[in-house]
């Protein structure tokens, strides 16, 4: 069986991602950062998902996306409500999870050819 690497056709793509670190493209990202499939936002300032607020979601909506997804790092730690109104309020889904759930479904979005934009947290 010949096996052939395939690359998505979008420029930033994600290969996985723990509560340590992550890898975009062929780079290990062990600062939090912001993707979606045509932009990379490194060194996002945002380190404690019980503490976003609605400010810290400005990078991630800038993008127009139409689902943000939030990788709190190893476990699932949600925000405070108003920081997920701030997304609601505007008719963006906002989904919360563990980095390594988040960077499962970010894959699977951005191959669909969704707007997807995905934050993802390291303390």
């Amino acid at each position: 069986m010949q096996l052939n690497l395939e690359r998505p056709d979008y420029q930033y793509f994600l290969r996985g991602a723990d509560g340590t670190g992550a890898l975009v493209n062929e780079r290990r990202l062990t600062a939090s950062f912001i993707i979606a499939p045509q932009a990379l936002v490194e060194d996002w300032p945002v380190h404690d998902a019980s503490a976003i607020g609605a400010a810290d979601l400005e990078p991630l909506l800038a993008l127009a996306p139409e689902l943000v997804l939030l990788g709190t790092g190893a476990t699932q730690v949600f925000p405070p409500a108003a920081a997920l109104a701030t997304c609601l309020r505007r008719g963006i889904g906002i989904e919360v999870m563990s980095n390594a759930a988040a960077a499962r479904t970010y894959t699977v979005l951005a191959g669909e050819g969704r707007r997807v934009a995905a934050g993802f947290l390291f303390p």
